[in-house]
Formats: structure tokens, sequence, C-alpha cells
């Protein structure tokens, strides 16, 4: 099973990932810059495997280059909070 067949699932493992790279000295701008990086890569080459990616994709695809930058920042926001139990 892939880490996409579920959101809770890949939220979850964003929030690892996130998690290592702010204990290795990644800074919230170079997080923020991946995030967009991987947000145009999954929307641009990878099929939705549930609602809310079908969802993500269909914002990502409308949105200009800033409001992309927004949402990438919002899933990192996202995945911090769950890190924190915030969510």
């Amino acid at each position: 099973m892939s880490v996409l067949d579920n959101f809770d699932t890949w939220k979850g493992f964003l929030a690892n990932k996130l998690q290592q790279a702010q204990q290795q000295g990644m800074s919230q701008q170079t997080i923020q810059n991946v995030a967009h990086e991987v947000g145009d890569y999954l929307a641009q080459s990878v099929d939705a495997k549930n609602n809310e990616e079908a969802v993500l994709r269909e914002l990502w695809n409308a949105a200009s280059e800033d409001e992309q930058q927004a949402i990438a920042n919002t899933m990192v926001k996202l995945v911090q909070n769950q890190g924190n139990g915030n969510v």
C-alpha cells in the first residue's frame, strides 16, 4: 500500500519528513519551497488516489503560482500542526 492511498497516512508521512527536515536544520523557507516543488510534481505526474488528493489537484491546477505556494505552505502548516497534536 502506497502512502498516497490514504490521506491520513499521507499527512502522517509528510509530518514525519517535515520533522526530519527541521531536525536537520532546514529553514522554513526551504521547506516551503520544497513543498511547492512536491505539490507541482504530484499535480502533474501522480494520479490522485483518494477524494482529498483529487480536490488538492484541482485547486493546484486552478491556482496561480502565488496561490500554489499558499497551498503548499498550508499543507506544511497542516502537517506541522498534526505532528504537534494540534489537529
